[in-house]
């Protein structure tokens, strides 16, 4: 699945511009360390960060798509970050529960 398709098939709400790419998996934590040591290139990384610090992490590890959640509200300037590198920063007021879920209902795993 492609990130576009993605934002279509959950509502999901594109904050920043990139250049739709495949979902290879997905990655859920709050801790950017984590994040870079263990998530892989091409997976959704799921966080409830907002601090322009996870657009370097995510583009560190490659990720498809970086997705806030619980409706937290991103600061510009980790948007504008974002737009600079051409990562996928996307949003929803889903909790990260319900979100993985759909997630997996749509055959996007854990990786």
């Amino acid at each position: 699945m492609k990130i576009q398709e993605l934002i279509q098939n959950l509502g999901l709400k594109p904050l920043s511009r990139f250049e739709d790419r495949d979902i290879s998996g997905v990655f859920i934590s709050d801790m950017m360390s984590d994040a870079m040591a263990n998530a892989k290139s091409g997976n959704l990384w799921i966080t409830v960060q907002t601090h322009k610090s996870i657009i370097p992490a995510a583009n560190l590890v490659d990720v498809a798509a970086v997705i806030i959640t619980s409706g937290k509200t991103v600061p510009q300037d980790t948007v504008e970050l974002a737009d600079r590198h051409a990562i996928a920063l996307l949003s929803t007021d889903q909790p990260t529960f319900d979100l993985i879920g759909k997630l997996y209902g749509l055959g996007i795993a854990t990786s």
